[in-house]
């Protein structure tokens, strides 16, 4: 706030703000040059606007006479102030952006995490702070320098770990997500210090004054809080034909936010815990929180934090290592943290049965240094008589901090490429007693499909063990361009649209951001939403890619064709099936084709809600897409609402020879055994007999059995339980040459929903159907790309 008021009383401010101006032009280049020669190294982007800002500083070129006329000190203020904003979006935007479910989940974990390397690093710094003290001819209070050491030392910038963790594409993975959030609850108390320290940095007469504003903040906090639900609401049932807020509307809740943070700073506190709670507890649904999400994200991720982690390397003068002592001072700082952080974080990971690799990852990524190290240095440093000297060794050595994590991970990422990779497990090799987390993307090219797939991941949400995470991609087809010679004035009024993506999608996009708002409303369910804006001969490539950057365990396609009003179905575009058959080759991952007639009540109206119970059958015939298929449909069994049974379909040779299912009591448990069959697949018996013995035989799932002898009885058999179910679960195929479906591959019309799959999608049955097929190593042979 003092450089606020600087600068407002500032008779010159155009020469600074002139000076300021190149130096963040000069920061935005030098930064994505570096950036573009350290990426093939595997660096990521705030080391190199680090490296940008030490270029341009007295550590380099300041030191010549023209650049460090034009580079004016005066403009130290401004850069202030840049920081104080910066950080109030920032913080507010790690806030709206932060895992909610994932963070409740993880609290205790995330908080011994971050206890863990902070113990120990207040440990090592208590023990130096006396020796540093003298040495740093400390003038002030000998107590409050301590703290300001541990904090110092202890502290994680959540900001950088956020943005190491998005370049090092771990900010999907358990480590990454861990990782944000322990540095989340580390920089959040390490504030909180930074509070205790500025209440007792000044005079004694004023400690209950600053305690004062302190509880001021805190109401004033409260109410901005409550007033932002209230605003949101009100805002998003405005305009509810617009996909965005207004301009007007969105600078009336920015002015808020930071309105509410810079009265705590004038208050004499960081705005660093404000503004997070208030991202936090902002309303997630509506339009005003995707506005927000949508205009905060380009501007501060491409201006705001190249020039915030610019400015870091900026203030640091790398002359000092030229002085023995100043650093012999920086290295056992710089040592300190790091060995604090190695030995706490790895002692906490050991508690918690976390890997080695995974816990060295988290130690160095819980070193970096930023926004509460530069807040607490060019706020406390008056009141605790810091001398020149002291904030030139502290910021160098917050600098290297943070530098040397990048080459260090990076290193540990590209040895260990395949342990940190994305590297899915099929569902039916996952443990049932495991708590674990259910990612689905869905993905949809209109909101036709989408009331379907949002009941599907409703229902899939069944066990109290599993957490599902969806996600949301829009598939926007991009026409292609065809050249014209007209002149401007010449094209006609369809010819001049504006080539925005945010253009792309038309209507469709408020019919599903509504649909989406409807969703976590009913449920509380928050699904992340994605666009994509491709031609459809490239468009599987963004699938498989998003599906590998959100590590989903199973993704959902729509099928090409729809059903219209007379019960018919409807072929749409041929890209689309295109699209889904490349999917089904390429992914990494469960992939399900739905067929959408509604997932509702047969012959029901869409307006019925949820808690009417639904009929869900799993056919199961043999192979490995067959048992994907029943362990996906596990956790919908699980569901109050759901009603399932597995069908499963034997020869009717293996009635006599009792080849079906025998269950035998012994004592108190419930045993099921299956006799092996020649042709029988041992691994489809033991899956099975699993299954049974813990769901079937406690009455949450029904089971039946049905005995044909080749395709044409199973295909009557089908057709009698047509009516029956509102949703058909079946794989796509692997079922080798199976005899009780031989014949029914010769009128398949789609192959990509395979032989019953594209039985269940012709016009003799009712009920919508999910094709599940199972990751395979290597390419099925669909189609030529």
């Amino acid at each position: 706030m003092e450089a606020t008021q600087r600068m407002a009383c500032n008779a010159d401010i155009i020469n600074p703000l002139f000076s300021m101006g190149m130096q963040v032009s000069c920061v935005l280049v030098l930064s994505h040059f570096f950036h573009l020669i350290l990426k093939p190294f595997g660096q990521p982007g705030p080391i190199a606007q680090i490296l940008a800002g030490l270029v341009l500083g007295p550590s380099a070129l300041s030191n010549i006479r023209a650049v460090k006329n034009s580079f004016q000190s005066s403009t130290e203020d401004y850069y202030q102030i840049l920081g104080l904003f910066s950080r109030i979006f920032y913080m507010f935007l790690i806030g709206l952006q932060m895992d909610l479910p994932y963070a409740t989940r993880n609290t205790q974990k995330a908080a011994a995490v971050a206890l863990g390397g902070a113990a120990t690093c207040f440990a090592f710094s208590a023990a130096v702070s006396v020796v540093l003290f003298k040495e740093l001819d400390i003038q002030g209070n000998g107590f409050l320098f301590d703290l300001s050491l541990m904090v110092l030392t202890a502290n994680a910038a959540s900001p950088v770990v956020l943005r190491l963790a998005v370049d090092y594409k771990l900010s999907t993975s358990d480590v990454g997500r861990l990782a944000v959030c322990s540095s989340l609850v580390n920089d959040i108390g390490c504030a909180f210090l930074l509070c205790i320290v500025s209440i007792f940095s000044g005079h004694k007469s004023k400690i209950g004054e600053r305690v004062g504003n302190g509880f001021s903040c805190l109401l004033l906090l409260v109410a901005v809080v409550l007033l932002n639900r209230h605003l949101s609401q009100w805002l998003n049932k405005r305009n509810r034909h617009l996909k965005h807020l207004r301009n007007t509307e969105f600078f009336c809740v920015l002015s808020l936010i930071i309105a509410t943070a810079m009265f705590v700073e004038w208050s004499g506190y960081s705005s660093i815990i404000a503004c997070f709670l208030m991202g936090m507890m902002f309303p997630r649904e509506g339009k005003t929180a995707r506005t927000l999400l949508h205009k905060l994200s380009y501007s501060i991720h491409t201006f705001v934090l190249p020039v915030y982690f610019g400015y870091i390397g900026f203030q640091a003068d790398l002359k000092r290592f030229g002085n023995l002592s100043d650093g012999l001072i920086v290295l056992s700082v710089v040592l300190l943290s790091v060995g604090g952080k190695i030995t706490g974080t790895l002692a906490a990971c050991r508690r918690l049965n976390i890997p080695m690799m995974e816990g060295v990852v988290l130690a160095f990524l819980m070193n970096v240094k930023g926004n509460v190290d530069l807040v607490l240095i060019n706020s406390v440093s008056d009141s605790i008589k810091w001398t020149t000297r002291a904030n030139e060794v502290f910021i160098i050595t917050m600098v290297i901090n943070t530098v040397i994590v990048g080459p260090v991970v990076a290193f540990i990422l590209s040895r260990e490429a395949k342990y940190f990779g994305y590297c899915q497990v099929p569902l039916e090799k996952l443990e049932v007693e495991e708590e674990r987390e259910l990612r689905i993307l869905a993905c949809v090219h209109g909101p036709r499909h989408l009331p379907t797939m949002a009941r599907i991941i409703q229902s899939s949400n069944g066990r109290k063990n599993t957490t599902v995470s969806p996600f949301l991609m829009h598939l926007i087809e991009l026409p292609d361009k065809n050249r014209s010679n007209l002149m401007y004035n010449q094209l006609q009024d369809d010819e001049l649209s504006d080539d925005d993506d945010d253009d792309y999608g038309g209507n469709d996009v408020v019919e599903i951001n509504d649909t989406v708002d409807a969703f976590f409303s009913e449920t509380g369910i928050m699904t992340r939403q994605l666009k994509v804006v491709s031609p459809f001969a490239t468009m599987y490539e963004e699938v498989c890619n998003g599906a590998e950057d959100l590590r989903v365990s199973v993704v959902l396609l729509p099928f090409h064709k729809h059903q219209r009003i007379d019960g018919k179905m409807e072929s749409g575009k041929e890209g689309v099936r295109i699209t889904n058959q490349k999917v089904l080759r390429h992914a990494t991952c469960t992939v399900g084709i739905l067929v959408d007639r509604g997932f509702w009540v047969v012959g029901g109206a869409p307006q019925v809600g949820f808690e009417v119970p639904q009929h869900v059958a799993i056919l199961f015939f043999a192979g490995a897409d067959d048992r994907e298929a029943l362990a996906y449909g596990r956790t919908m069994g699980m569901h109050a609402h759901v009603n399932l049974t597995v069908i499963r379909f034997l020869p009717e040779s293996s009635k006599d020879h009792d080849a079906g299912m025998s269950i035998a009591a012994y004592k108190e448990e419930v045993l099921m055994s299956i006799p092996c069959r020649e042709n029988e697949d041992e691994e489809d018996n033991t899956f099975l007999a699993n299954f049974y013995n813990r769901y079937v035989t406690s009455g949450q799932v029904g089971y039946v059995e049905k005995y044909v002898d080749n395709g044409e009885q199973t295909v009557n058999a089908l057709k009698e339980m047509g009516d029956m179910y509102s949703l058909f679960i079946v794989g796509k195929g692997g079922r080798g040459q199976c005899p009780i479906t031989t014949g029914m591959s010769d009128w398949e019309e789609c192959p990509e929903l395979g032989t019953v799959g594209d039985l269940l999608a012709s016009q003799d049955f009712d009920g919508s159907v999910l094709v599940i097929q199972q990751h395979r190593n290597q390419n099925m042979e669909l189609m030529d790309d």
